[in-house]
């Protein structure tokens, strides 16, 4: 195991779930078998084969139908609609696509680049980029539907990119030899007008440019005046924080194409466009745009009263002259029309979204910043060593806390960056648990309850990020020995604050991680140990078995080995204090464990008291035993 190592992040894979997956339709498409939907997508008729592709984009959302279609060929199926002669074909066959490379995952992904998805995917995005500008619909035509054909098929073809390169290296292979960057930027150049399309380049770019020498010498001055024109774009919404954040991180996979002079002020803009999304409260978001999204359905339902009620009157109107001809409202419905399956607006639900991506986006760049690179390892999250590390720390004051932490660095001018953007304190405070009011308003809401999910992920990313600038950091630099006794107060009231201990695995490997490298931090410099003494304290005399048996456990994880770690345990005296509570823990397990707890609890407890035994062996064994 040995001394703690520094985390780096992969791009996290797309979620099947998120909100940036296709979604055609609320309700249920018509039950209809995968071998009769296939055979409609060569039926004459354009708008068969349209609604044919969007009744199969929306039951490729439901994993357990993608092997029926699988066998039946389909990407082959769809992939020559996306040259079809009809717009919307062309749309809801990416769409389904995407679905599919979304819903179906890393397997999926390679079968589809296997049977040449990229070969009409790329005759696409480049057709699309040729008609941006021109665009083949005519101006009249696009107002009345009030859609952009080809803005909506280059996203839809963005993201089934960016899902494919993700998963598949010949797929960025092939990004590299067709030239797409050059399509790709076009449709960044939108950004002013879609940013939705811009984010989904955004994502695909900070993709394609992870260890991927092959690409930089096509990022040429052109190509990075275009990144920089969108990290430099005044406008204040959570989208366009999280379209510069996902920029930001382009530029950094890219950096070595930057001149070294210039080094310096690309990473304060870097680090500037972090802190910007970091200082903001997610919690405070979610209660105010949950509130704006109530005033306005409250607003539309008073609107559409009146609407209706005008609609009586005209009606009457109407009436009194049958030969008069009726004033259509809105577009008439086609014939197996889709637009009544598409989603309502929900506006503040993406804008909620949209920050917490770049929220913690941002925490997983600003922890890749701190670690060394090891491009041989293909998992999403690696482990690299810091030891080889030149980062250095400056000071930084995190007034909450009178904690003074230290901005991780490359070069004097990056230390400088992270201290004037105060990157340390807002991380500090990412760490704590989420806003207990919009908790409960996510709880509450079904639309919103997948925040849930993305508010946990930032904690933990902030978590991740403290742990790796403690690996690296200088004491004095941290503030002495008082300041990492507060943080390690702050840690572990973070796992013990709470009526119920946290049970999610990733939050309590990265707690854990992070109270380690505290941990071994003030035990190289033999600053006393709060952490190991708090923990025996609440193992010892908490009156709930359950939380004694998860203080155990921390303690084993702290302690588990290392030099830091022993010398540290020697302080404290951990093993004659955990021999002396031994045999009081297994009593106690007899007398309170049948009746007052659950079988998946004592199954729990069992580990622990077993682990126990073992981890007093091993403390013996290494000789710590004071005399």
């Amino acid at each position: 195991m040995g001394k703690s190592r520094a985390r780096r992040f992969r791009r996290a894979p797309f979620s099947p779930t998120g909100p940036e997956q296709r979604r055609d339709g609320e309700g249920d498409p018509e039950d209809e078998p995968a071998a009769e939907l296939l055979e409609k997508l060569q039926h004459p008729s354009a708008e068969v084969r349209e609604y044919a592709c969007a009744s199969i984009s929306k039951l490729l959302q439901q994993k357990h139908v993608i092997p029926a279609f699988l066998q039946r060929d389909v990407v082959r199926c769809l992939g020559p609609l996306l040259m079809d002669h009809s717009l919307a074909v062309r749309e809801t066959a990416a769409g389904a696509l995407r679905n599919l490379s979304a819903c179906g995952g890393f397997e999926v992904c390679d079968d589809m680049v296997t049977k040449d998805i990229m070969t009409p995917l790329v005759a696409l995005l480049k057709e699309c980029s040729t008609g941006l500008d021109a665009n083949q619909l005519s101006p009249k035509k696009c107002r009345e539907m009030n859609k952009n054909y080809i803005e909506d098929i280059a996203n839809e073809a963005i993201n089934l990119l960016w899902n494919v390169c993700e998963c598949n290296n010949t797929a960025v292979s092939i990004f590299n030899k067709e030239g797409c960057l050059e399509s790709v930027l076009h449709y960044m150049k939108k950004f002013s007008t879609n940013v939705d399309l811009a984010i989904s380049v955004a994502n695909c770019l900070q993709a394609v440019t992870e260890d991927n020498p092959d690409l930089l010498s096509s990022f040429n001055a052109s190509a990075q005046q275009v990144l920089e024109t969108v990290m430099l774009c005044p406008e204040t919404t959570m989208k366009h924080i999280l379209l510069r954040t996902l920029i930001a991180g382009t530029i950094w996979n890219i950096k070595d194409t930057i001149p070294p002079g210039s080094l310096g002020s690309m990473v304060n803009a870097i680090l500037k466009i972090f802190s910007e999304s970091l200082a903001i409260d997610a919690g405070e978001t979610i209660i105010r745009m949950n509130e704006a999204e109530k005033n306005r359905l409250k607003l539309a339902a008073e609107t559409e009263t009146e609407e209706n009620m005008s609609d009586v009157i005209d009606n009457d109107v109407l009436s009194e002259d049958d030969d008069m001809e009726e004033i259509p409202k809105g577009k008439v419905r086609r014939e197996n029309d889709i637009s009544d399956l598409l989603p309502s607006d929900k506006w503040e639900l993406k804008e909620v979204t949209a920050l917490l991506m770049a929220q913690q986006t941002a925490l997983e760049i600003i922890v890749n910043m701190c670690c060394s690179e090891d491009p041989s390892d293909d998992e999403w999250e690696e482990l690299s060593s810091s030891d080889e590390s030149d980062l250095f720390m400056e000071n930084s004051y995190n007034e909450g806390s009178g904690l003074l932490m230290s901005p991780l660095c490359l070069s004097d001018e990056v230390n400088s960056a992270f201290l004037n953007n105060l990157i340390p304190k807002k991380i500090l405070e990412k760490t704590a648990f989420p806003n207990s009011v919009a908790l409960d308003i996510c709880m509450h809401n079904p639309s919103w309850k997948p925040l849930i999910k993305k508010l946990n992920a930032v904690q933990c990313r902030a978590l991740t990020c403290l742990h790796s600038i403690l690996l690296v950091s200088d004491v004095d630099c941290l503030g002495g020995a008082s300041a990492l006794q507060s943080l390690a107060e702050h840690l572990s009231q973070l796992v013990f604050s709470k009526t119920e201990l946290p049970t999610d695995t990733e939050f309590l490997e990265a707690i854990t991680s992070a109270l380690r490298a505290l941990l071994q931090t003030m035990a190289s410099k033999n600053i006393s140990q709060m952490i190991g003494k708090f923990l025996l304290e609440v193992a010892m005399k908490e009156s709930s078995l359950v939380v004694a048996g998860e203080a155990l456990d921390a303690l084993f994880d702290v302690f588990a080995d290392g030099k830091e770690a022993e010398k540290a345990a020697v302080q404290i005296k951990l093993l004659p204090a955990l021999k002396e509570f031994q045999p009081v823990f297994k009593m106690r397990m007899r007398k309170e464990g049948k009746g007052q707890y659950s079988t998946d609890q004592l199954c729990v407890l069992d580990n622990v008291k077993m682990n126990l035994r073992r981890f007093i062996a091993y403390q013996e064994a290494l000789g710590k035993t004071p005399t």
